[in-house]
């Protein structure tokens, strides 16, 4: 008797009800990034401020969310928050809670490759009477993002295999949907193997972006290195 089922692995590959879990698992994705995104570059301002009360809210922030599960938040959002009349779906609660969590780490990535920007250029354009938002919009961000991006697309990486964490309080992302399957055709390592394929495969496309982000930025400061010896 074999323990490999050929037809059921191939049937289930291109299967509609795993393709459904793998578009889920590609929004749940992009939407947490975006907040986390937004949210964490708040905070690393905020940890970078010379007040205390924003510097003492983003640290102990970070603090917490980079100290605890992100399965104990999913758990605490979903079912420990209703208990104080504050109720989610089960999409808002994993987006919330991966959102939440990303941004703890981002906050971090964000607030190194700003410091990363030498201070006498921020000087010097406060010297020629620019404002701070200038300055972070024309001087700093655009080095800051060369220094961003790598640990940035590592990120993206994780988090594209973190959203199966979300299957814990049955968002139908791909796991989760893959384990439904499971439980009904008893099939358990042609299902995970077709799982495992398409996470690689997600995280292989996104590495493959990556490197094309990163080539092009190496691409552009060369450029600037050779017109500024000019």
């Amino acid at each position: 008797m074999s323990l490999w089922n050929w037809s059921g692995f191939f049937g289930y590959l291109f299967n509609p009800f795993i393709l459904g879990g793998v578009f889920t698992t590609v929004w749940l994705t992009v939407v947490s990034l975006i907040a986390g995104l937004v949210l964490g570059f708040a905070l690393a301002l905020m940890r970078r401020s010379s007040r205390r009360v924003p510097y003492y809210i983003a640290k102990a922030y970070i603090w917490l969310f980079r100290g605890t599960p992100l399965l104990v938040q999913l758990i605490a959002i979903y079912t420990a928050l209703p208990l104080f009349g504050i109720k989610f779906t089960v999409i808002e609660a994993a987006l919330l809670g991966l959102a939440l969590n990303e941004a703890a780490y981002l906050a971090e990535i964000i607030r190194a490759g700003i410091e990363a920007v030498p201070e006498g250029q921020t000087r010097a354009a406060r010297a020629l009477g620019m404002t701070e938002r200038q300055i972070m919009r024309y001087i700093v961000m655009p080095q800051a993002f060369k220094v961003i991006v790598p640990p940035l697309g590592n990120s993206v990486n994780g988090l594209l295999k973190t959203t199966s964490v979300t299957s814990v309080i049955s968002v139908e992302e791909l796991l989760r949907r893959t384990q439904v399957l499971i439980q009904e055709r008893f099939m358990v390592l042609e299902l995970f193997a077709v799982a495992a394929i398409y996470y690689l495969l997600l995280t292989t496309l996104w590495d493959f972006f990556q490197s094309h982000i990163e080539k092009r930025l190496g691409q552009a400061g060369s450029r600037l290195s050779i017109n500024e010896k000019r």
